[in-house]
């Protein structure tokens, strides 16, 4: 699902802010973060709509690996992700930390095209595809959980897959 149109980046004038409750916060460059230790992880992808894709080659930057980097503290439990277009959405840090979920640049070998979140996407296997936010440019770590873009139109804070978590239940 997308909400507004596709945005033109321009790499030269891109940056990833990763700040909030952090030790280390800190602003990359395309080129830094290119620089960052990259790798290939296989995962599903799920879609709120009653799709799924079950063999998927992602390659990014595992999101435990910046975890390592940033040092929340303990009580930084929820994770917002802010994009282009002021979409944002709200993880729980557990759901990030597992190794699959990656800040993906290449799916299936290919550069992530611009209608799929170009140049990096958040890709969490155990969350509907919501929760795999497209043109990242912020990452923000929170202590107190803030519900995103389509959480508060009645999506499911959580969405989790495997409880097939689409909606609050007190919205159905």
């Amino acid at each position: 699902m997308t909400y507004g149109s596709t945005p033109n980046i321009d790499l030269a004038n891109w940056t990833l802010k990763v700040f909030g409750s952090v030790e280390n916060p800190i602003e990359f460059t395309w080129a830094q973060f290119l620089d960052l230790p990259w790798k290939m992880v296989e995962a599903p992808f799920h879609c709120v709509t009653q799709w799924s894709k079950l063999e998927n080659t992602w390659e990014g930057v595992v999101f435990s690996d910046l975890i390592s980097l940033v040092k929340p503290p303990k009580s930084a439990r929820f994770v917002i992700v802010h994009c282009y277009g002021d979409y944002t959405t709200n993880i729980p840090i557990e759901a990030l930390d597992d190794k699959l979920a990656i800040l993906a640049h290449k799916h299936d070998g290919t550069v992530i095209t611009p209608e799929h979140g170009w140049p990096i996407r958040l890709v969490v296997p155990e969350r509907y595809g919501w929760k795999s936010a497209k043109w990242i440019n912020a990452i923000e770590f929170v202590e107190e959980d803030k519900p995103g873009f389509w959480e508060i139109r009645g999506y499911h804070n959580n969405g989790d897959f495997w409880k097939e978590e689409r909606f609050w239940p007190e919205l159905s």
